[in-house]
C-alpha cells in the first residue's frame, strides 16, 4: 500500500494523520531547493562580478598613478615569466581543488543515497519480522 492510500484509508488515523504532515513538510523542503539553488548561485556571481570589479579598478587606478607620476612600469622578462607561472600554478590548484570539491559533493551524496536504500531495506526486514511474530502469537490464541 503506497503513501497515498495508506493516508486516504482513514484519514483520522493518527498514523494517517502523521503521514500527510510528513509528506506535506518534505513536499515544503523540495519546493524550496531549487530557491536557495538558485540564491546561492546568484550570490556567487554578484560576488565574482564584485571582485573582478575590484581587481580592474584597482588596476586601472595604479596604471593611471604611474602614468601621471612618470613612473616606469617595464618589469625584466624573468619577473614576467614568474607572474604568469605563478598565475598558471594557481589556476591549476584551483581547478585541482575544485574537482576534489565536486568529488566529495558526490561521494557525499552516494552515501546518502546508500543510507537511503539501507534504510528502504531494513524497514522491511523489521517488517517481516514483525509480521512473523504475530503471526507466531496469534497461532498461539487461535
Amino acid at each position: 500500500m503506497s503513501k497515498n492510500e495508506q493516508a486516504q484509508s482513514n484519514p483520522k488515523d493518527l498514523f494517517s494523520v502523521y503521514q500527510q504532515n510528513v509528506d506535506k513538510f518534505f513536499n515544503g523542503i523540495r519546493t524550496s531547493v531549487p530557491q536557495y539553488h538558485q540564491a546561492i548561485t546568484n550570490v556567487q556571481q554578484e560576488f565574482i562580478q564584485a571582485y573582478e570589479n575590484i581587481a580592474d579598478s584597482t588596476l586601472s587606478l595604479q596604471k593611471q598613478f604611474a602614468k601621471k607620476a612618470g613612473i616606469a612600469a617595464n618589469i625584466p622578462e624573468a619577473t614576467i615569466k614568474v607572474m604568469q607561472d605563478t598565475t598558471e600554478e594557481i589556476v591549476k590548484a584551483t581547478s585541482i581543488q575544485n574537482q576534489v570539491t565536486l568529488a566529495t559533493i558526490d561521494a557525499t551524496q552516494q552515501n546518502i543515497k546508500t543510507f537511503n536504500d539501507n534504510a528502504k531495506s531494513f524497514a522491511e526486514l523489521n517488517r517481516n519480522i514483525l509480521q512473523s511474530w504475530i503471526s507466531a502469537f496469534t497461532t498461539k490464541n487461535n
